[in-house]
């Protein structure tokens, strides 16, 4: 494989700003507690969406801001409710932001669209908080809790906001400050009656919610000296027994007393200020942040007497710049806190394991690559903000025999978009001859010809439908041929929508004028916390012959379509009939008329549910890839019509069902690293697929933590490999042969058939998995010999005391034995690779680590066809990023 390592791409990185987790805890819920899920504000607008998955951190989606900086974020859960069967339904979790303005916005997750903004004339919002969630889902008098908003305003005035009804909408003025000082800098609920709130006036006030009154003040006192006159608080949290935590412009911690708000300690936290700080779960651990870059840790002990003090136990540099936000989580399963600063980068300190475990840093580039290519015109085409990038990249043999030192890249072309919406995606034909850009609200098409005098590209719009292009696209892809285009709308639709050229001009292409809607499948799911947003689509994929069309959505749910009969390019380019949507009862003429659908013909062809779609399983977390094996099998293209097609009396407009031939298997990497093949058509898994289940991997893809981005085919010369990558490596796997050897897949059985054992629990103890950030931090000195063996399984260290066999109790050896089969399917694999990714004379694996955070990687030419001679070389360009 030819690389061309591509660094002249622009994508600027932005600054973190604001973190917030939808809840802070699993305790306080009854039943199963809500959804669990991170959002990441960036001073560019941006609001990332993160899946913890238990500690393999996944992005989910972003919404797409107005390039004005998030200050703050906060989660709300609306009130249970009952159904008609008595069942409990829980309440939807809301999202909200400010962003330097005087507004409060709520964002709809399912569509990443800005919902709705508060009301009220009120000035700018520094800060803001939500009110704690009741116990309770309803009052005395029988009227549901919502969580209201309390925000802290420029002008020293505290707002209330009211999200009932699933609205936002002003409740009233609680407080107003008066003076130059006045600014609300911080401010947080002490419980469901009382505000806390810190002032620009090195004074923190409490208010009492219900009626407005100010029930303390406490002071900070004068600043350092050399610093401002007054000291002011950044951040202000409360301990779950009701104390006050503040964090001040002096780098110093003061713990205030709940009850009668006076001062208990007084730490020195930082040199420099404490912009933010949080609370375990328990509330005897604190972390802050300073503006240094610096993390502290304080810890509550019971001194003589049983007195309870604080005390600084660790303190050192976690980011390269300030950090400005900081959210924390702390259940089961997962116990970590979550930073971030002016350095772009997320970092992941463990809360309850600290000092067992190392911490680490989440990709700061997006999940979904911002780069797109055309194989055939060499083009790569990438964007943000309001523009697009095309470069045409020169072929390597070219490159490497030039006298000269030739130019490897070229601009040839750049689109700015006239519109106020940032760009949500962009598509590239394979032939390059179309680009398709679209915002939340718009989508445009372009055809892009080049110019024989020049080295540049010429740019026509071409005309969409009337409606398809306002309705705006989360997701854009052009089918291999280039003749069709899938979109998908911010409400999760999608439509597709025929190319072709003109009859008089051939090479100029059009458009035509009808779009059809795909309709999903109709799914019974669980009630969830997150409603809609369970469907939104995130990936789309097109089979290699343009005949089936996949999508996938949050929830691990796929939808699919195909593509049937034959193109006729004789017949009509449009064509609307109808047909019995039961194919089975098309003779009864008792059938009621509603049973008939309208179909779209495009040249005798028309899309339609895959009839096996219902039988794909739905994937056990959200696809990161979804990709089709290239296949020989093309789309039969027929010049004199459909064969063994013809009209009759009863059916004038008679058109082919025949489904497309060949296979088409769909390949996909989930969220949570789990391998599948997909037989589409027939709705199961593939051959090769149950031959190699996600067990057989090699450990070095399992030990990777940092999700997979992409994938890039490489079948020339009878190879059938998959190159897939992520922010920090690139890992090939050749799928065209098995994974593993008789050996492993017979220790993978054997472990499928006790993992289904009762006893199989002590196992899942005995691989306790990390609390949510860093591997464990290994102490080679624990080690004492031979009697203790230490073995690391899928990043995780088990030692294993050889001299207790004979003393444990008869059912600890179940759990011993399941070990002893993960240890010997680790040996397998050892053995099956060499340590070389060797199996049967074929390198069946190979990775590396060596380039900068990859933005996206991408095919140029060749690799795509099987059946090419043993020189052609798959070329790929990896557009990386600065470290």
């Amino acid at each position: 494989m030819d690389v061309h390592r591509a660094r002249f791409v622009p994508y600027p990185e932005s600054a973190i700003s604001a973190l917030a987790f939808s809840r802070s805890s699993d305790t306080g819920y009854t039943g199963i507690p809500p959804a669990l899920r991170l959002a990441i504000g960036r001073s560019n607008g941006n609001i990332e969406i993160w899946n913890p998955l238990v500690g393999q951190w996944a992005q989910e989606t972003i919404c797409l801001g107005d390039g004005k900086n998030v200050d703050g974020l906060a989660w709300t859960q609306d009130p249970d409710e009952v159904d008609s069967e008595g069942s409990v339904l829980p309440g939807q979790q809301r999202l909200f932001s400010i962003a330097s303005s005087p507004a409060v916005t709520e964002w709809d997750l399912a569509t990443g669209e800005p919902k709705r903004k508060s009301t009220g004339n009120f000035s700018e919002v520094w800060c803001f908080a939500a009110q704690p969630r009741s116990k309770t889902s309803r009052n005395a008098h029988d009227e549901p809790q919502w969580q209201e908003i309390v925000a802290g305003c420029g002008d020293g005035t505290l707002v209330l906001l009211s999200t009932a009804d699933n609205d936002l909408q002003f409740k009233r003025f609680l407080a107003r400050v008066a003076g130059k000082r006045a600014r609300c800098m911080c401010i947080t609920y002490q419980d469901r009656n009382n505000v806390v709130a810190g002032f620009a006036d090195s004074m923190i006030r409490i208010y009492d919610t219900r009626n407005g009154s100010l029930v303390r003040q406490m002071s900070l006192g004068v600043a350092l000296p050399g610093a401002p006159k007054n000291a002011f608080a950044w951040t202000v949290k409360v301990l779950p027994n009701g104390d006050i935590v503040s964090g001040d412009s002096n780098g110093e911690l003061r713990i205030w007393s709940g009850s009668n708000f006076s001062l208990i300690q007084r730490l020195a936290g930082h040199e420099n200020d404490c912009l933010d700080l949080i609370t375990s779960a328990d509330g005897r651990t604190i972390l802050s942040g300073s503006i240094d870059g610096r993390m502290a840790i304080y810890r509550q002990s019971s001194g003589n007497g049983g007195q309870k003090s604080w005390a600084k136990s660790s303190h050192r540099r976690v980011h390269s710049g300030e950090v400005k936000a900081m959210a924390s989580f702390d259940g089961k399963g997962l116990s970590v806190v979550v930073s971030g600063g002016s350095d772009s980068a997320t970092k992941l300190t463990p809360l309850r394991e600290h000092g067992k475990e190392n911490l680490r840093s989440l990709p700061s580039l997006p999940q979904e690559p911002k780069v797109v290519s055309a194989p055939r015109a060499r083009l790569i085409a990438s964007w943000w903000g309001q523009d697009v990038y095309v470069w045409r990249i020169a072929r390597q043999s070219i490159v490497d025999s030039a006298s000269e030192m030739p130019k490897s890249r070229k601009l040839v072309a750049k689109l700015s978009l006239d519109t106020r919406h940032a760009i949500r995606s962009v598509s590239l034909s394979p032939d390059g001859r179309l680009l398709a850009a679209s915002t939340g609200s718009e989508i445009k098409v372009f055809q892009l010809r080049k110019r024989t005098e020049l080295e540049t590209l010429a740019v026509r719009k071409i005309q969409t439908p009337d409606g398809f292009g306002s309705l705006g696209a989360r997701l854009l892809s052009f089918s291999p041929d280039g003749k069709w285009l899938a979109t998908v709308t911010p409400d999760n639709e999608v439509h597709v929508a025929r190319f072709s050229g003109e009859l008089e001009q051939p090479k100029r292409l059009i458009c035509l004028p009808r779009v059809i809607e795909l309709e999903r499948r109709q799914r019974k799911v669980a009630p969830s916390t997150l409603k809609e947003y369970d469907r939104t689509l995130v990936r789309l994929a097109f089979a290699t012959d343009s005949s089936v069309l996949v999508a996938g959505d949050v929830s691990g749910h796929m939808d699919s379509w195909v593509l049937e009969g034959h193109e006729d390019i004789t017949a009509a380019a449009i064509e609307t009939t109808t047909h019995d949507s039961d194919r089975g009862s098309s003779d009864d003429s008792d059938s009621d008329s509603n049973d008939e659908d309208t179909l779209v013909l495009f040249y005798g062809q028309h899309w339609t549910d895959n009839p096996a779609g219902h039988l794909l399983p739905k994937l056990d977390s959200a696809p990161l890839v979804l990709t089709f094996r290239p296949s020989t099998i093309s789309a039969n293209a027929l010049i004199n019509g459909n064969p063994g097609v013809h009209s009759t009396r009863q059916n004038p407009h008679a058109h082919s069902h025949e489904l497309p031939a060949g296979h088409h298997r769909l390949w996909v990497m989930t969220a949570r690293h789990q391998m599948y093949e997909f037989d589409v058509l027939a709705g199961k898994l593939s051959d090769w697929s149950r031959r190699n289940p996600t067990a057989v991997l090699p450990n070095d893809f399992r030990t990777i933590k940092d999700r997979a981005v992409g994938a890039v085919w490489d079948t020339a010369g009878q190879r059938e490999r998959v190159w897939l990558y992520g922010t920090t490596w690139v890992f090939m796997l050749n799928v065209g042969a098995d994974l593993a050897d008789a050996n492993t897949m017979a220790l993978v059985t054997t472990k499928k058939r006790k993992r289904a054992s009762k006893d199989d629990k002590t196992q899942s103890k005995q691989l306790k998995p990390s609390s949510g950030a860093g591997d464990r931090v290994i102490d080679n000195l624990s080690l004492s010999g031979p009697d203790l063996i230490q073995r690391t399984d899928n990043g995780q260290v088990v030692e294993i005391d050889m001299n207790a066999l004979d003393k444990r109790h008869p059912a600890a050896h179940d759990e011993l034995n399941d070990a002893d089969d993960l240890a010997g399917l680790q040996l397998a694999r050892l053995r099956s690779s060499d340590n070389t990714g060797e199996h049967n004379g074929q390198r069946t694996w190979w990775s590396t680590f060596k380039y900068r955070p990859i933005l996206g990687m991408v095919p140029l030419e060749n690799g795509v066809h099987l059946g090419g001679s043993e020189d052609d070389t798959l070329e790929v360009a990896i557009v990386e990023r600065p470290m």
